[in-house]
């Protein structure tokens, strides 16, 4: 089976704990390219400049991009413009506009745009949604709790203007909240915990319509959480593991202790896509956020270093 060739932008921590990997498995893609200020692949030919390298390689078909959101406009439109897929890490964008212009952009190019939620591919998620079809919710609660610091060491832009800050992790759990519902919900009210020297908020209270609650928190050492819970009209829900775990009234049913099967279906869902010559654009996770940030009571928390 001849494998397509693929182009990786932005060689950093997320890149080479799960892009990698993901593709090197893969039967449906060859690794070809990478392009990074700084970073590198072993054994794959590297560039610095994005236009150098959709100039001197028409024959990667396929660019899937892995920086930043606030830059990644740029890169994204001059690769649909140059007539390549694209797949774009989660958040696809740091605008909802700027999203909507490269799925119209994607369209007129006639190409492949996949705008990826890798939490959706959890081993858990599709068994949670064939469940929750039929019920009727009374409420749900996302505790979504994690380390800044272990997850994006060093890393100042998620705290920049377009860094999302706790959105970063939190649109994980917005993504899984927004695939399994059997009806969609809205944002009612937020509370955003911004640290005195930051942009971008550490924490966030959010509830939703529905009997719909949510924590996010950045600031949790020690062990992690990423739990839905969901209560029906007869029985209790649980997705753990950020949505590779299902319990069902406190009994496992269905999953796996492991989060490294969700960028390997990732890269499965783009290569159907492209030989399908189709797109997948949801923004439901993002228009959440983006609801937040306009509805969101602001406080002042204290300062946050790495």
């Amino acid at each position: 089976m001849t494998r397509t060739k693929i182009a990786l932008v932005g060689i950093g921590k997320i890149a080479l704990d799960q892009h990698v990997p993901a593709i090197h498995a893969s039967p449906d893609w060859e690794l070809a390219a990478t392009v990074s200020r700084n970073g590198q692949v072993p054994g794959v030919q590297a560039f610095t400049d994005f236009a150098a390298f959709l100039a001197e390689r028409p024959d990667v078909p396929v660019v899937s991009l892995c920086m930043p959101p606030v830059p990644r406009f740029a890169y994204a439109e001059a690769a649909l413009l140059a007539g390549r897929h694209l797949m774009l890490e989660k958040p696809p964008g740091a605008t909802l506009a700027e999203v909507h212009a490269l799925e119209a952009q994607a369209k007129a190019k006639g190409v492949t745009l996949y705008a990826t939620w890798h939490s959706r591919m959890a081993h858990a998620v599709a068994p949670a949604k064939a469940w929750l079809k039929d019920k009727s919710i009374r409420k749900a609660h996302i505790t979504w709790r994690e380390d800044v610091r272990k997850w994006h060491p060093g890393q100042d832009w998620v705290f920049q203007p377009g860094g999302m800050g706790v959105f970063d992790p939190g649109i994980n759990a917005l993504s899984i909240l927004t695939e399994i519902l059997p009806q969609p919900v809205h944002m009612t009210t937020a509370r955003l915990d911004f640290p005195k020297n930051r942009q971008t908020p550490i924490a966030a209270q959010l509830t939703f319509s529905g009997n719909v609650t949510a924590d996010f928190d950045w600031r949790q050492e020690g062990p992690q959480t990423w739990d839905i819970e969901i209560e029906t009209e007869k029985s209790h829900l649980a997705l753990r593991m950020g949505g590779n775990m299902l319990e069902i009234d406190g009994k496992p049913v269905a999953g796996e202790s492991s989060i490294m099967g969700e960028y390997p279906a990732l890269y499965a869902r783009m290569a159907d896509l492209v030989r399908r010559k189709a797109s997948d654009v949801d923004l439901s996770p993002m228009v959440h956020v983006a609801d937040a940030l306009t509805l969101g009571e602001r406080l002042t928390t204290d300062a946050f270093d790495f």
